[in-house]
């Protein structure tokens, strides 16, 4: 596998894109065409589900910015990370842990777990 650190990485920095044609672009490069993203909250499958997602959290959530947490690690196909959202250059109020399976270099399914998530978020 490719590092695990530049697969977290790329994957954290669609969700902080807030330019719409980069960040389906870069969907495009990172997730597989058929992929899937499955978290306690949210299902989506294939890049304009995706891609919305990543707005709606964004729209739940601005000025907010995802960050890695820790160390990502992986094994043959499968990335594990965790990450945590909160306002920009303040502490993260969410975090959370994803395992991810990458197929030929791309992310083709990601299961997101909430780690901390606050009574109010």
């Amino acid at each position: 596998m490719t590092d695990a650190a530049t697969h977290a990485e790329r994957y954290l920095a669609i969700w902080n894109e807030t330019n719409a044609a980069r960040r389906r672009a870069m969907i495009a490069e990172a997730w597989a065409t058929d992929a899937l993203y499955v978290d306690p909250l949210m299902r989506g499958e294939g890049h304009e589900d995706i891609n919305g997602l990543v707005e709606a959290v964004q729209a739940r959530f601005p000025g907010f910015r995802f960050e890695l947490l820790g160390t990502a690690d992986g094994h043959a196909d499968n990335l594990r990370f965790s990450w945590g959202l909160g306002p920009q250059g303040g502490e993260p109020i969410i975090k959370g842990t994803d395992f991810a399976l990458l197929e030929n270099g791309r992310l083709k399914a990601v299961y997101g777990f909430l780690d901390q998530v606050p009574a109010a978020a």
